[in-house]
């Protein structure tokens, strides 16, 4: 584990060194044309152009006012069969992570409830070809989302810039409801700085925990479901596949998932959020 002494959580620092309410994601008013963004990830840079800035949300979608709760929701197989559905969907504001399979037999375990959702470029690429083809596919898998923000990561890597604008564009095209806009780079970088400087040393910060911090700027008691990157279950010691709706194992070359999950639990620790891992059911937590 990454930490080895107590960690200090200022929740007043993050807010004032982050500003997430300003800066999470890119607008027309953070980022007018001919702005210069800076790739997170890599040293590279982006012109905004009138077309490109025409894709911009036109302000900042996060409320000044805190959400009283707020459900980040992973997608690990630790929900398998957890009854924690209605718990989630009971949240004021409920955060999903990397485009998860809803419905299905799901929604006792996971909830159906969807306010903003997280697309990483690499399931656009590994599950619908790139959008170099037909984007109807893609789109229609929108619907369980109904009319909720999705958050995209053109800026972290030049590569990802193409992919995340067909998504936007095939939005449009085909009149879907949900809402894509663009995660900041300047957040991220903050973000990034903020953990490394209390020890999260190792890898790229997830997505999941980018939207874990956005909810700690923006709601008074975050809850977390779906976090365990580990192949056995806290409690019930069975196996634990590496999402709840697929089998496929979890590759991880960029992110340092314990490292991730250990921070996460000593904010659990010290009453920040409440991680969940065991069964949502009266009497079980």
């Amino acid at each position: 584990m990454f930490l080895t002494k107590s960690l200090c959580y200022p929740s007043s620092q993050l807010r004032s060194q982050c500003q997430g309410f300003d800066r999470a994601i890119i607008t027309q008013a953070n980022t007018p044309v001919g702005s210069t963004i800076v790739y997170a990830r890599e040293k590279k840079t982006f012109k905004v152009t009138p077309e490109i800035f025409s894709t911009f949300i036109k302000e900042n979608p996060f409320p000044k006012k805190k959400w009283e709760t707020c459900a980040v929701v992973g997608n690990s197989g630790i929900l398998t069969n957890s009854s924690c559905g209605e718990m989630i969907d009971s949240a004021e504001l409920v955060i999903r992570c990397n485009l998860p399979s809803l419905g299905k037999g799901y929604e006792r375990h996971v909830g159906t409830k969807t306010d903003i959702v997280t697309a990483n470029p690499s399931i656009l690429v590994k599950e619908y070809g790139d959008l170099m083809g037909p984007r109807r596919p893609f789109v229609e898998s929108l619907h369980s989302y109904g009319k909720s923000m999705m958050v995209l990561s053109p800026f972290s890597y030049a590569g990802n810039t193409p992919v995340c604008l067909r998504a936007v564009y095939s939005i449009r095209d085909f009149e879907s409801p949900i809402q894509p806009v663009f995660f900041n780079p300047v957040y991220f970088q903050s973000l990034r700085d903020f953990w490394r400087s209390r020890g999260l040393t190792r890898g790229l910060l997830s997505s999941g925990l980018q939207m874990v911090n956005i909810a700690l700027e923006h709601c008074a008691n975050v809850h977390l479901y779906g976090f365990w990157p580990f192949s056995n279950h806290p409690f019930e010691l069975n196996a634990v596949e590496n999402h709840y709706y697929d089998d496929k194992k979890g590759i991880w070359t960029v992110h340092y998932m314990p490292d991730e999950f250990d921070l996460l639990l000593r904010l659990h620790s010290q009453g920040v959020l409440r991680l969940h891992l065991g069964n949502c059911r009266p009497g079980r937590n």
